[in-house]
């Protein structure tokens, strides 16, 4: 199950998520269809694991106890924008201390690092990525095997809420690359691209993906028998599940963001969550068709841990 491809549960609807895991379901709105919905099952014995991609994932902190009988696996954003990209993320020394801390409650196997999206301007350029992520990386080291980079991709919305970005050329992408591998090697950690072919791959790259079956079974140190499944995009290799969240309800605000449509739909969203309501934002509406998802655990019983380590 994951919480992070439409928006940041951690940050900004922990308390609502403790909820729904001490309930024992969740209701999910197709996108694409507002009156299907999916609803499902908040339980071990059939959640094998749940991801979570966050850019501060400290207001989870206080319901922790509650995931300690599922798999997890954290992907945490620490890039080095200011608030003039990312206005409301928290400094980025205090994420960096959450990181630390995190790892120590949840084991380093179970933290990602997300190093993107990359893009370069007058003032982001490629010195300054590589000084801050060498800082980062230093701060990191064995809190973490992997750190995730992409470059930025130029979708519809990106460009309607940062118009002035610019695609990084293709050399740059390959001077970045190489260098950031080679500090990221340094502290430990291998560089795991997201969605950017493997042209890295030569420089020491794992180009396989960054949310895949063997990073899911690293993480909960069993094998998983999954069904067969085409990725999202053709440019993608990841193995994603159920996502429980909602676009256009996060209120980090980041110019690139590739989840929101636009600042106003995110707050008119914002007034309609309900910590209560099963769903995220909203609640049961007249005509909704509800289905209750199929869902079975994936885990092999005759693996081990050690196979992993």
């Amino acid at each position: 199950m994951n919480t992070g491809q439409r928006t940041d549960i951690p940050a900004f609807y922990a308390s609502w998520f403790a909820r729904r895991l001490q309930e024992g379901f969740v209701c999910v709105r197709n996108p694409f269809d507002h009156g299907q919905v999916s609803r499902y099952r908040l339980d071990p014995s059939v959640v094998d694991l749940i991801g979570f991609c966050s850019k501060n994932p400290a207001p989870m902190f206080p319901y922790l106890d509650l995931l300690d009988s599922y798999g997890q696996i954290w992907h945490v954003t620490i890039t080095p924008y200011g608030r003039d990209i990312e206005p409301n993320v928290p400094d980025k020394h205090k994420i960096l201390k959450d990181f630390v801390q995190l790892s120590e409650r949840v084991g380093s196997r179970r933290m990602v690092w997300r190093y993107d999206p990359i893009f370069l301007s007058d003032r982001y350029t490629a010195d300054y990525h590589l000084s801050a992520f060498a800082q980062m990386a230093k701060v990191l080291e064995g809190h973490t095997e992997k750190v995730v980079i992409s470059f930025i991709d130029l979708y519809q919305k990106v460009q309607r809420n940062f118009p002035e970005v610019r695609e990084v050329p293709f050399d740059q992408k390959v001077y970045l690359g190489k260098e950031i591998i080679r500090i990221a090697a340094d502290h430990g950690m291998t560089v795991k691209p997201c969605a950017e072919g493997d042209f890295l791959a030569p420089y020491g790259a794992d180009c396989s993906g960054c949310m895949t079956i063997a990073d899911y079974e690293k993480a909960l140190g069993q094998h998983l028998i999954v069904p067969a499944r085409k990725p999202a995009r053709k440019e993608c290799a990841c193995y994603l599940s159920c996502d429980i969240g909602a676009y256009d309800s996060c209120r980090h605000f980041c110019r690139y963001c590739y989840a929101n449509n636009d600042r106003d739909r995110v707050l008119a969203n914002s007034r309609l969550h309900d910590v209560n309501s099963p769903f995220l934002i909203g609640n049961y509406q007249d005509g909704d068709r509800i289905h209750d998802a199929e869902q079975v655990s994936w885990v092999d019983q005759q693996m081990r841990l050690t196979d992993f380590l």
